[in-house]
């Protein structure tokens, strides 16, 4: 059994933690994004330093639906972590729908320039305020919108995020210095994804990478050698019978607390029909690579 907690949300400013009242039976967290439960294993220990998944819906979706999806939440008791996932803001014109500014091609069609890389940050924060937070298993899940936003953050947090899992999401494309610290990262794509294409295309005239070069991007970042190893393969979609998803590692000559991975769907979809032990397969993954203390600094 799960046990949920609540991180209240009121608007003061979406950039940056405001304030942080605390009692003995709740928490409150002013940040302006309304209210969003947390998910509390019910093994939970003050004493021990858990980790913790922030997952990040797509474009017109929403926490819930997300999870409703991927299906994390249902996970964090037989792993151990809590679980968080946030809702993006609402796009204005009357449309509504939920979006993330993550980078220049998605998907901030208003221009609104809400600071969403911030207000990620601050849920961690806010999160890492009232619990006992491992501080090398902080880890994004995001698909579509929310991949690149979680590309976004960790670049942008790099000495706060140990690793990400991106679905169908894509990294940056102008060309940077590394980030400050290494991170681990999964992309996760199909290569008959119609809606953000396996080999990299363009929205609205931005441009994105293919997802072999948001890879190959951060393996450098990482000080990886950028000749991959191809790995087992894996049962990512329930459409396709076997094991249909090929695997390019990046490892070698790696910094501490640095890798990154590809998991390519065949024929896989934006939208996959997830394998019954998709989300495990990720999870797991995601804990096979933490951060460590030698790894990162402020």
């Amino acid at each position: 059994m799960l046990k949920t907690k609540s991180i209240i949300l009121t608007l003061l400013n979406v950039s940056f933690l405001i304030g942080l009242t605390a009692t003995a039976k709740a928490q409150s967290i002013d940040l302006g994004r309304g209210e969003l439960p947390l998910t509390v294993p019910q093994n939970y220990n003050a004493e021990t330093p858990t980790p913790l998944v922030v997952l990040l819906h797509g474009y017109t979706s929403s926490g819930t639906q997300q999870d409703s999806y991927m299906g994390f939440s249902k996970l964090a008791e037989k792993y151990g972590y809590l679980f968080i996932a946030p809702d993006g803001d609402k796009e204005p014109g009357g449309n509504e729908s939920r979006f993330w500014n993550a980078s220049p091609a998605c998907c901030d069609f208003y221009s609104t320039e809400v600071d969403d890389s911030s207000y990620v940050l601050s849920i961690i924060d806010s999160i890492k305020a009232d619990f006992n937070i491992d501080p090398n298993r902080v880890y994004l899940i995001g698909h579509s919108n929310g991949g690149f936003l979680s590309y976004r953050a960790a670049y942008d947090h790099s000495s706060t995020i140990a690793a990400i899992a991106s679905l169908a999401g894509a990294s940056h494309i102008d060309e940077r210095s590394a980030p400050s610290n290494p991170v681990h990262i999964l992309q996760i794509h199909g290569t008959a994804d119609d809606t953000i294409a396996y080999e990299g295309s363009e929205i609205q005239g931005n441009k994105y990478p293919s997802a072999l070069d948001s890879v190959t991007t951060w393996a450098a970042y990482n000080g990886c050698s950028t000749d991959g190893d191809e790995r087992e393969l894996r049962d990512l979609d329930a459409r396709i019978e076997g094991h249909e998803s090929s695997v390019l590692s990046f490892k070698k000559g790696c910094q501490v607390g640095g890798s990154s991975e590809l998991w390519t769907i065949a024929e896989g979809s934006h939208v996959p029909p997830l394998s019954s032990t998709f989300s495990e397969q990720v999870v797991e993954w995601l804990y096979a690579h933490p951060k460590t203390s030698a790894s990162y600094s402020d």
